[in-house]
């Protein structure tokens, strides 16, 4: 949109304000803030939304310079009632990440930080950790962020120790359980000697571990362990003994005691700078420390509301039982009352939200502070570095700004079999993987035993770019999704095939793009034969150095991926009748080829799809006569 056709902002016309003012009810709901361009720049949330949003317009109310800069451009106003505010609560938290608001506190995705996924959504769920926080399946249930990945690694090596879980990913043997099931280290899920029902019992144990009810589970079980000893089954007793053995060791050796009473408690605190704001939650239950949990935010928004942001996301896909009675914060939130509600509303029970102001609360909150501060200090060193390596790039390329946004790619292939390539981006030096994308490449031409990396490099830089190509009143310069800078793995061939393409769509003077030569580490540029004079270990050409190795990892691993895919359903398809989909359940139910040749008519029947009729066809390709 042009700017002579963008709206003025609602307080230069003080008559239509009012008039859209008065349209807006005074019920729960949320309210959107649209700029000129018609582009959200804030939602919120409120119980009487007229009033809320009336305040952001009233002389003398009290705003901060984010809230007073936001105000002034807003141009039209949206909201949506419902019936609760713990309905508003929900659909505010859903529309932020939708729409990604400007003025909005946005919580960064730090990938440093390792969750605990339990994939509740499976028969036999697994429990593994994870630093991609994917919500795929809503049934499965991720726990985390957690400061210590070493100690949060120990703690599921304990769990696995004292509980009988699945040990391996894949079964070893297709007809027998391996050596753990002999050792009462797994109750033999790949061979189902254990119902479903009975495994996600022991997952559910496993579970409270990590939401912080250690001492729940052992007063459960000590009642258990009485009961079996009451019935004379000794067995069953002493294996639940060794079991509250194990708890209170994990209990001794990983949480520090703090002086309090048994009320369980989330203390929450932030140490922000000038970019990014730490922020740590310590999870108090029976007072003993059980959980350290930690959050990045924009630090351009007010304490209170950042704090707000971070319990509002945390709670929202916690269970009943992991919500504590008491959040201690560092500082008010601007609603309190309403997150307090919904929270006391899941829970069952009332929960409070205090800021603390002297004795042992005050000073847990100093201390949760404090851990925040020392977070930032080494974020703070980290972002030092990239904004060093950031400004040695600009002088290299003579860029006229830093390059926020770079786009790193590269092809990967075995004698052009299974090509494709990827799509790498580094945000402020630091990769930003949501942004990353697979190609798979189209081009006819490249096929097996005959490769051609610049005809690849071409289409993928045609595919990502054609849409601005075709469309020249799309916004370039000053999109987000528009990069800085682009990077090229290769040499001079490799990027004149890239330059080709992006004149031949009259992107050239938009783009700035660069080759980076494996060999002597050297920075090509368009049109130049030779390349630039750089030192290899210099910050600039380490920045790029990085983009590319992670643009080749990224490239190899998703070859990798299509090559063994490929592999598997190579003599799956073929078999007539064995669609695609009926491969996958295949695959999905025994894990390889060679155990779907194993297998018996009345065993592939059993999968899902395959009736006794195609189940005979598959046994009779393995099996001919």
């Amino acid at each position: 949109m042009t700017i002579s056709a963008q709206i003025p902002p609602l307080l230069k016309d003080p008559q239509r304000l009012e008039s859209r003012l008065a349209e807006i009810p005074a019920e729960p709901g949320v309210y959107f803030m649209r700029d000129g361009s018609d582009r959200i720049i804030y939602i919120g949330k409120s119980r009487k939304l007229r009033s809320r949003v009336r305040s952001y317009f009233r002389d003398g109310y009290t705003k901060s310079e984010r809230i007073a800069t936001m105000a002034k451009q807003v141009s039209e106003i949206e909201f949506i009632v419902t019936d609760t505010e713990a309905e508003a609560l929900a659909l505010e938290a859903n529309l932020i990440k939708q729409h990604q608001p400007y003025f909005n506190v946005l919580l960064k995705d730090d990938k440093k930080y390792p969750y605990v996924c339990i994939t509740w959504s499976e028969d036999y769920p697994r429990i593994f950790i994870t630093r991609k926080r994917q919500l795929g399946k809503e049934k499965d249930k991720f726990y985390g962020p957690y400061t210590d990945a070493g100690l949060l690694r120990e703690v599921l090596r304990i769990s696995k120790r004292i509980f009988a879980l699945r040990q391996r990913p894949q079964p070893l043997f297709k007809d027998r359980p391996c050596l753990n099931y002999d050792l009462g280290r797994c109750p033999g899920v790949c061979q189902q000697l254990i119902s479903p029902e009975e495994y996600r019992k022991t997952v559910q144990k496993v579970a409270m571990v990590f939401q912080g009810r250690t001492q729940e589970l052992i007063d459960i079980l000590t009642e258990q362990m009485q009961i079996a000893a009451e019935a004379l089954n000794f067995e069953s007793a002493a294996r639940i003994r060794d079991q509250i053995a194990g708890l209170k060791s994990l209990t001794a050796d990983q949480k520090v005691s703090l002086p309090d009473d048994t009320v369980s408690r989330d203390a929450i605190a932030l140490a922000a700078g000038e970019q990014y704001a730490c922020i740590q939650l310590f999870q108090i239950r029976a007072g003993q420390l059980v959980g350290r949990l930690a959050f990045v935010a924009d630090a351009h928004a007010e304490p209170g509301a950042i704090l707000q942001r971070v319990l509002e996301e945390h709670y929202q896909t916690a269970d009943s039982v992991e919500i504590p009675t008491e959040i201690l914060v560092q500082h008010e939130l601007p609603d309190a009352a309403i997150l307090a509600d919904v929270l006391t509303q899941r829970k069952g029970k009332k929960v409070t939200i205090l800021a603390p102001q002297r004795q042992t609360k005050a000073e847990l909150i100093e201390m949760v502070e404090r851990n925040a501060q020392y977070e930032l200090q080494r974020m703070q060193k980290l972002g030092d570095r990239n904004h060093q390596a950031m400004q040695d790039l600009a002088a290299i390329l003579d860029l006229p700004d830093l390059p926020h946004r770079i786009e790193g790619y590269d092809i990967s292939h075995i004698q052009g079999s299974n090509a494709v390539a990827s799509q790498v981006v580094f945000i402020d030096g630091l990769p930003a993987k949501q942004h990353y994308r697979h190609y798979k490449i189209k081009n006819p031409t490249v096929t097996a035993g005959h490769s051609d990396d610049f005809a690849s490099l071409a289409e993928v830089i045609q595919r990502r770019f054609r849409k601005y190509g075709e469309d020249p009143q799309l916004q370039r310069v000053g999109n987000p999704d528009w990069p800085d800078l682009i990077m090229i793995d290769g040499g001079k061939g490799q990027l004149s095939s890239v330059v080709a393409v992006l004149q031949e769509h009259n992107l050239l003077e938009d783009l700035r793009v660069v080759s980076l030569a494996k060999q002597r580490e050297e920075i090509f540029l368009p049109g130049e034969s030779q390349p630039l004079e750089t030192d290899a270990e210099q910050p600039g050409v380490q920045l790029l150095r990085r983009l590319r190795d992670e643009a080749h990892r990224f490239a190899v691993s998703f070859h990798r991926q299509q090559r063994s895919d490929k592999l598997k359903r190579s003599r799956l398809d073929e078999i007539p009748g064995l669609g695609h989909h009926r491969q996958k359940q295949l695959l999905g139910h025994f894990r390889s080829v060679d155990y779907i040749r194993q297998a018996t008519p009345a065993q592939l029947a059993e999968v899902s799809g395959i009736g006794p009729r195609l189940a005979q066809e598959i046994y009779d390709y393995f099996h001919p006569a």
